[in-house]
């Protein structure tokens, strides 16, 4: 399996509704690391997974329909716990979406994993098949 991985950041802000998020509770920032990995059985026809700046140009459009942004006022996340694992899930679904026709022209890529590094020591990563 062949993997190539592309890295960008978002900063966002959000609070979080129950006890278990304690000060969370309140409006605070986040910074994340994003790596978004594409992964595929084999090379395509050019030798390659799929186009790294292809890739790193689609991530970041990605997530700049989420980056300085408060999530609270957002209304595809309204009554949504705005967690590390819930924007994994978002980034990942947003980039397969509009990644569309061209993860079929960039060779066999068939699955996607994306992780939110929160700090360099924790992070939550989703994955979904392409």
């Amino acid at each position: 399996m062949y993997t190539v991985t592309v890295r960008d950041h978002m900063m966002i802000a959000h609070s979080f509704r129950g006890e278990v998020f304690g000060p969370a509770q309140r409006l605070h920032g986040a910074t994340y690391v994003v790596d978004a990995a594409f992964s595929g059985p084999e090379l395509g026809p050019d030798g390659i997974l799929l186009d790294i700046g292809a890739a790193t140009v689609l991530l970041h459009e990605v997530l700049g329909g989420l980056t300085y942004r408060n999530l609270d006022d957002e209304p595809s996340f309204a009554g949504t716990n705005t967690s590390t694992e819930v924007l994994a899930r978002v980034v990942a679904d947003r980039l397969a979406e509009a990644a569309g026709g061209l993860v079929d022209g960039w060779g066999p890529v068939a699955r996607l994993v994306v992780t939110l590094h929160e700090s360099h020591v924790a992070w939550a990563s989703y994955e979904r098949q392409l």
